[in-house]
């Protein structure tokens, strides 16, 4: 079963300046409530009680949000709830997702855990849910994918299909980081969810900087899958939203305002 998750939220949030000059991008509000909450009521109930944020000593702006206590009594509850479940490890240099995975390697217990990434939000279900549900029917990683522009897909990590499971899940041939527009495998999209096995704590700590000059968690991902570990794509049924950019997150916002 799944019960732990982590929250990479170590990253500068230099596309959201000049906001992110003074204020941590996760604690920004939408429609009234700190992004990183949504994340946390989808986690809470797809069955995890415990998650591991990763933060760096410029963001523990988000550790003081947890522990300020002079709040009125029902923000304050709410608060609580969230604080019991919440553990922080720290990544102090911006090295990519591979490396701050790696620095909760000491926190996970079991065989597998839960990964999401907080500039993506998938509103209306709850695809962490979906994705632990088809994680116990196979027994193996689940990743989310979305289809998106062939135009676009050098911006994220494409998959490459095997076959189909039914018409929401497929197993996954490979995935490649971020590929060239006129070689990329498919326009079936890595979103940031993602059930992950411990062993890729073994792989990430041989694992060499990729792009950018950064460890990346695909290149991980692709050496499990190589060696003949089995990955699910999952389509989600919920709406995705880029909370990442400036215009992204004007636009989620007002998204979670109507819904």
């Amino acid at each position: 079963m799944i019960k732990q998750a982590i929250i990479p939220l170590a990253g500068l949030g230099t596309r959201l300046l000049p906001l992110t000059s003074v204020f941590a991008k996760e604690l920004l509000p939408m429609n009234g409530k700190p992004g990183v909450e949504y994340i946390l009521d989808e986690c809470i109930e797809a069955g995890i009680n415990e998650v591991i944020f990763i933060i760096s000593n410029k963001k523990k702006i988000i550790k003081k949000y947890f522990y300020n206590d002079k709040r009125v009594i029902d923000e304050y509850k709410k608060i609580k709830k969230y604080k019991k479940m919440i553990k922080f490890v720290y990544q102090n240099k911006p090295l990519g997702t591979g490396d701050a995975v790696y620095k909760t390697k000491n926190k996970i217990k079991d065989n597998f855990f839960l990964m999401l990434l907080p500039d993506d939000l998938i509103i209306k279900k709850n695809c962490s849910k979906a994705m632990i549900s088809i994680h116990k029917k196979k027994k193996c990683s689940v990743m989310a994918s979305m289809k998106v522009q062939k135009k676009t897909v050098n911006r994220w990590g494409i998959y490459m299909k095997d076959k189909n499971i039914d018409k929401n899940n497929f197993f996954i041939k490979d995935v490649i980081e971020k590929p060239n527009i006129k070689t990329a495998p498919s326009n079936n999209a890595v979103i940031g969810r993602y059930i992950l096995p411990k062993k890729i704590f073994g792989i990430l700590k041989k694992q060499k900087k990729g792009k950018g000059g950064e460890i990346h968690i695909t290149d991980a991902i692709r050496t499990l899958i190589k060696q003949n570990n089995k990955f699910i794509g999952h389509s989600f049924e919920g709406k995705y939203l880029d909370c990442g950019t400036m215009h992204g997150y004007i636009k989620s916002s007002l998204e979670i305002a109507k819904s």
